[in-house]
């Protein structure tokens, strides 16, 4: 695997490999001391929204592919922690990851995880591990919806009555660092509704919710400043912890869902 080119922004440095059969992957420094990698190329849920999934899932990467991201990237810049974040589903290609993991782990460094959350007993597998946190990415609170967009990933419903089960018998320090993942689609998912549900389960399951604004791809338009407030100010009255899309993760370049587009609008130093 080879670092073929970086892209930079005012906040974020993309890190595009080849490897070896001629495929790209891409991993994103942020905050400083944050690298975001990839655990395939492609992935297999193919979410509406995300334009780093929509040619499907070609194929896994191997657990060296994975670390060697970090290698070559701590080898220009900083790197304390690792979000395994990146193009891919990481519970679909589990066995590499979490090889990887411990690799990361040798190296002392903090490891998170975002993930759909199928198969459910991979995602039991991963709350176990020693973790920094996982989002589990929910997005939508009914099947239909969920289904509908994000065609691959599996019911909401099972999804939030295995967590039900699995953080029973989590301590409170285990549990603080479980969060349900929220894009707000305007007129799909940010109805009042919507909004009610949410704050049912975040407060049933005892976790936080991770509040992300939409990095637009196409096809959809994210929820107006004032519902996102809302929703933020509502759950915070209702004693729900509420962490919001930071500005590396809005960025264009490597923001959530945006791996491989707006590159041609970006400064490219080799």
């Amino acid at each position: 695997m080879k670092l073929q080119q970086t892209i930079e922004s005012d906040l974020n440095k993309l890190f595009i490999f080849e490897l070896r059969d001629g495929h790209r992957i891409e991993a994103v420094h942020y905050r400083d001391d944050t690298l975001c990698v990839s655990t395939q190329v492609g992935c297999p849920v193919i979410c509406s929204f995300c334009s780093s999934g929509k040619r499907g899932l070609i194929r896994n990467l191997s657990t060296e592919e994975i670390f060697e991201q970090y290698r070559i990237v701590s080898s220009l810049l900083h790197v304390r922690r690792i979000a395994v974040a990146g193009i891919g589903e990481p519970l679909s290609n589990w066995e590499n990851v979490k090889s990887a993991f411990w690799l990361f782990k040798k190296d002392s460094l903090k490891v998170s995880f975002y993930t759909s959350g199928y198969p459910l007993e991979r995602l039991s597998e991963l709350i176990d591990l020693p973790h920094s946190g996982v989002t589990v990415s929910l997005h939508f609170l009914l099947d239909e919806k969920r289904i509908r967009f994000m065609p691959r990933s599996g019911s909401s419903r099972d999804l939030l009555e295995f967590l039900k089960r699995k953080v029973c018998f989590l301590t409170r320090k285990k549990r603080s660092k479980i969060s349900l993942g929220y894009i707000l689609f305007k007129g799909i998912n940010d109805s009042e509704e919507d909004l009610r549900l949410l704050t049912e389960w975040a407060l049933q399951l005892g976790v936080s919710v991770t509040l992300l604004r939409y990095n637009e791809t196409g096809g959809f338009l994210p929820a107006d400043d004032e519902r996102y407030e809302h929703f933020f100010r509502y759950m915070r009255r209702r004693g729900v912890k509420v962490t919001l899309s930071t500005r590396f993760r809005r960025d264009k370049i490597g923001g959530c869902g945006t791996l491989v587009v707006n590159r041609e609008e970006a400064e490219v130093t080799i």
